[in-house]
């Protein structure tokens, strides 16, 4: 297994952190905005399976965004310029609660990959100290 196989696996997994978060703050952003009553609310969700480092050793990342669809919440306020006939304002029902939790969940993730490569890298260059001696 050579070095920069692992490197890569390291970088697959600092890209997939970074976009669990990119879509968790998306979904954290929309929350409190308002959709109009025909809309239908979304979610955005990372497609594809987390990489592991046996599953990737030697590749890249198949992972992306799409938009899934999501039921909404509705709150009276009939003042407000988005509201329906019946002076219902709908938003995404979007769970607060798992979203923090994937917020930081990635943020460790992202914090174990970025330690595991600086690691790896002090590695190399230790080693490339040594056989210049």
């Amino acid at each position: 297994m050579s070095i920069e196989s692992i490197m890569e696996a390291t970088r697959a997994g600092l890209a997939y952190e970074r976009m669990r978060l990119d879509v968790a703050s998306r979904n954290i952003a929309s929350a409190n905005m308002p959709i109009a009553a025909t809309t239908t609310a979304t979610r955005a969700q990372v497609n594809g399976a987390a990489p592991s480092f046996g599953s990737q050793v030697g590749a890249s990342g198949d992972f992306s965004v799409s938009e899934q669809p999501v039921a909404t919440r509705a709150v009276h306020d009939p003042g407000h310029p988005m509201a329906d006939a019946k002076g219902m304002v709908h938003y995404p029902a979007t769970d607060l609660v798992q979203e923090m939790t994937t917020l930081v969940t990635a943020s460790r993730g992202y914090e174990a990959n970025v330690r595991a490569f600086n690691l790896l890298r002090g590695m190399m260059m230790k080693a490339m100290e040594i056989g210049a001696k």
